[in-house]
Order: structure tokens, then sequence, then C-alpha cells
């Protein structure tokens, strides 16, 4: 092992690299501090392990690379925070090949960590309930957030198509909400009854008082009898979560997986949910069969005599 100020010499010509290439990526792109303190933060910790060994970060062969990052996983490195890491040494590696400084990457052919598609957090059937039963339904606004959040959960609506939502888009007859959803796709999507009982409500008896004689096409106008932004449902959607009781940062994308794992567990077909949810690749909609198993995975434990 080098010594100390062998250690501390190697690190200090890796740490003006380190600022050589920082330089060069803001004057070429003009990137924000955070970012190069950031691939600083990821070349100075191979610089430092690198040193140990009595090697510059020029120095470093694939070998060097593979094991480095072996390293860092085993101390429990997540495989999204590795992947981040080798994107920034492919970068400094990169420039240094572009700028003739190196004739190799020793980066190149090393490939990315796979990581796993994370399984989207899903709020419980009695927490639903007691979600939708938050709002104050004796206030215009109260009825109008129920409504919202019953048609949410009922066609699990992403939060950009139901803050779009105009009144022409929903047959009260027919029970069907016409959607118009990524890349302009249209999809008929039915709402149900309790969803029908509550828009019906608010239609007749929140809405024209909200609008106060004013006219919207918005199915759900705001105060102003404008059109909602997602960040006004967001707020709404934690707001009610609070009064609920439910832990964690709900956002309205949970009512989105509710809807769906709610769905599977009782025994929905996964084609018909994706159907429903407007997803264009089935692979997409499967995540949350895994959500539907490890529900059932858990309630098995908590209560099979031998679970």
């Amino acid at each position: 092992m080098p010594s100390d100020s062998r250690q501390t010499d190697t690190i200090a010509k890796s740490q003006a690299q380190i600022e050589a290439f920082t330089d060069a990526l803001w004057a070429e792109r003009g990137l924000s501090t955070h970012t190069l303190n950031a691939y600083r933060s990821d070349l100075q910790g191979l610089a430092s392990w690198l040193a140990k060994r009595g090697r510059l970060l020029l120095q470093a062969e694939r070998f060097d690379l593979l094991e480095y990052i072996g390293y860092r996983a085993a101390q429990g490195l997540s495989a999204r925070t590795s992947a981040r890491q080798l994107s920034s040494l492919r970068r400094f590696y990169r420039y240094q090949v572009r700028t003739n400084v190196l004739s190799v990457d020793p980066s190149g052919d090393i490939p990315s960590p796979r990581m796993g598609r994370p399984l989207p957090h899903s709020i419980s059937e009695s927490q639903i309930e007691a979600l939708l039963k938050a709002p104050n339904v004796k206030t215009e606004l109260g009825m109008r957030d129920r409504s919202m959040l019953e048609l949410m959960y009922a066609t699990g609506l992403r939060v950009s198509e139901l803050v779009n939502l105009t009144v022409h888009q929903v047959s009260q007859q027919q029970g069907v909400v016409r959607v118009v959803g990524k890349g302009g796709k249209e999809r008929l999507v039915p709402v149900g009854e309790e969803a029908l009982h509550w828009l019906q409500r608010y239609v007749a008896e929140a809405r024209p008082e909200l609008l106060k004689g004013r006219i919207s096409d918005y199915l759900f106008p705001s105060r102003k009898s404008e059109r909602m932004t997602r960040q006004n449902f967001w707020h709404i959607i934690r707001r009610y979560a609070l009064v609920a009781e439910i832990p964690g940062k709900l956002s309205p994308h949970g009512l989105r997986h509710a809807f769906a794992t709610h769905l599977l567990n009782h025994g929905a077909d996964l084609r018909v949910v994706q159907m429903l949810l407007g997803h264009g690749d089935l692979s997409t909609t499967q995540i949350y069969t895994h959500v539907a198993r490890a529900r059932l995975k858990s309630l098995h434990g908590q209560h099979h005599p031998r679970g």
C-alpha cells in the first residue's frame, strides 16, 4: 500500500483531472452546479479508492472499475445509484478519449447494473374508504373533491386526464367517461354506480354553486372557474390523506395504483385492466400483478397458522 504522503499526492493529481473535466463540462454545456458536484463526488470516490492502490484516475483499467463497482455494491449501494455512478465514470473517460488524453476508454464495455422495476405502493381498501369519506360534502368544494376522488378510484385515470375532463366527456346516462390519454388515444372507461352517484350529485348541486354563473367546460373547475392544475389536485389528495390518517405521502398516482391492484385482487383479467388504464404495453400493467401477489403473501403470512 502506498504511503500516506504518496496517497495524498495521487489524490491531488486526480483531483486536478476532475476539476479540468468539470470545468470543460461547464464551458461546453453550462451544466448546473448541482450536476457538476454530482460528477465530482462520483469521481472523487473512485479517485480515493484508486489512490490506495497507487493509481491515478487516468491509469485505471477495466478490471479496476469493475472491482470498484463491486466494492461499492458490497457496501450496500443500490443498483440505481451504481448505474448513476457508472454513467459519471463513462462521461469522464469518454471525454479523455475525445481530447486524446487516453486512447482507450476503460469503462466502454462495462454493462450497467440491472435495475428491477420498483413496485408501486398501493393503499388498502379500508384506507380508500377513509379517504373517500374525508371531504366535507356539505360544502361545494367538498362535494367537488369527493366526486373527483370517487371518479379517480373508480376509473384509474391519470391525474392529467382527470383535471382535463370536460362535461361532454362524461355520459351520466351510459355511466362511462371518454378519456383522452397519452398520444391523444381515446378510451371508454365505465364509472361504476357509487362514483356515478356522487358525480350526479356534484353536477346537479355543487358545480353550479361553484361556478357562480361563470362558464367553464371543465368538469372540475378551480375556485376561479379555471382548469385545476395537477399540483392543485396533489395538494387536495395530501390534505385528505392527513384527515384519513393514511401514513406516507399519498399521491394522485396512488389512487391509480389502488384502482389496478384492487381490481386484480378481486379477480379482474390483466388485459381488461390494461385497457382501463390505457397502457399501450401489457408489460406495463404486469407490475400490478406483483403488487397483488405481494399483498396476498403478506396476508397469508399474517393469518395462516403456519405462515
